[in-house]
């Protein structure tokens, strides 16, 4: 097979790259012990997103909405707003304004996962979400994953957007550990009865029309452990940092709101710390673990705390994407969404003019 192709069987050779310098050799040595750690696998299921390919790109094609929606209209619907503001702030002229607004018109009523606009396919793409777990449960940030060298909490700090600039290429190198986990991921499938039929059938048949996988960048998740199970408790972030400080804020406002113990209504700067430094508020007693918890992500650096008999830890998840001749798996017929598509923005014409009034217009008799 000739570099560049993909086989008979619908695999990508893999090119297996050696560490890059100290650093990146570091890394690897602590992926490899994570990899002996690893008993099993937990998979939390699908998330979507929109890739787009050009003219040029040869496989490679770009991500222009994260992989990160709940469901495939999700996706659907941030695709309508991306070309939707294309129409508004980039068209050169009213042929490409009108081009792109046919697109949008099918987003507001069709369940569409592949459309080509002005010479660039755009395609909404199907991922899985899992993460390793061991002895100790599901796995923490590692101690190579990068971390600011100066830990910001203001409200000011911004962490990257996932996967900004994201390239999927199946024929970019790897590294040993990055491999050895895409050739053992190529055959990961729902099974057992806990699933319908429909999703075992549409599992099995990704195997052959998408045999192959590509490995998206690490991400970081905030979950729960109540009872006897793990819940998420937030949005993916490409730092564990950022992680921590969207758990630093739940712990200090959004949850003392979340759980009556501060008044919905209160002004926004009121969170737990400013109740128990207070001392009068009623139940500054109980709030006061919420603090207690928050610091220790301040000055620890903490991946897990324990609030009230909640666990709240800090995750590391993997994503992965199938891949085939044409490119990354989409939304499979099983996959449900929570919504229709619907009109999500206000008319605009091919002039470049927004009418708000034709939202407004009672339907004809």
């Amino acid at each position: 097979m000739a570099d560049g192709e993909v086989g008979p069987d619908g695999m990508w050779p893999v090119v297996v790259r050696y560490p890059d310098g100290p650093v990146e050799a570091v890394e690897e040595a602590d992926a490899v012990d994570a990899a002996r750690q690893a008993q099993t696998l937990m998979v939390r299921g699908p998330l979507y997103g929109v890739a787009a390919q050009s003219g040029g790109d040869g496989p490679r094609w770009r991500v222009v909405r994260s992989v990160t929606s709940a469901c495939p209209q999700d996706a659907r619907d941030r695709l309508n707003s991306l070309l939707w503001f294309r129409a508004k702030d980039e068209a050169q002229d009213r042929a490409e304004r009108r081009a792109l607004l046919a697109a949008v018109a099918r987003l507001e009523t069709e369940r569409v996962d592949e459309l080509t606009v002005l010479g660039s396919r755009y395609r909404v793409v199907r991922a899985e979400e899992y993460a390793g777990a061991g002895p100790d449960g599901i796995e923490l940030p590692r101690p190579t994953d990068p971390e600011p060298a100066v830990a910001d909490w203001e409200g000011s700090y911004r962490d990257p957007e996932v996967d900004d600039g994201l390239v999927l290429d199946p024929e970019a190198p790897l590294t040993p550990t990055q491999a050895a986990e895409r050739l053992a991921m190529r055959g990961l499938a729902y099974t057992g009865t806990q699933f319908p039929e429909d999703v075992l059938r549409d599992a099995a048949r990704a195997l052959k029309g998408h045999a192959d996988v590509l490995l998206l960048p690490t991400s970081y998740r905030v979950l729960e452990y109540d009872v006897d199970r793990w819940s998420i408790a937030g949005g993916l972030h490409t730092t564990a940092h950022g992680a921590r400080r969207s758990l630093e804020f739940g712990l200090t406002w959004f949850e003392p709101r979340h759980q009556g113990l501060i008044d919905i209504d209160a002004d926004r700067d009121t969170d737990a710390r400013t109740v128990v430094a207070a001392g009068t508020h009623p139940a500054a007693g109980r709030l006061a673990a919420f603090v207690e918890a928050a610091d220790r992500l301040r000055t620890e650096h903490a991946n897990e705390v324990e609030v009230h008999g909640v666990v709240r830890r800090i995750c590391r998840m993997r994503r992965l994407l199938r891949w085939g001749p044409d490119g990354p798996e989409r939304p499979r017929p099983s996959d449900t969404d929570t919504h229709p598509p619907e009109q999500i923005h206000p008319h605009l014409d091919e002039n470049g003019e927004i009418h708000y009034e034709r939202d407004h217009e009672p339907p004809e008799a």
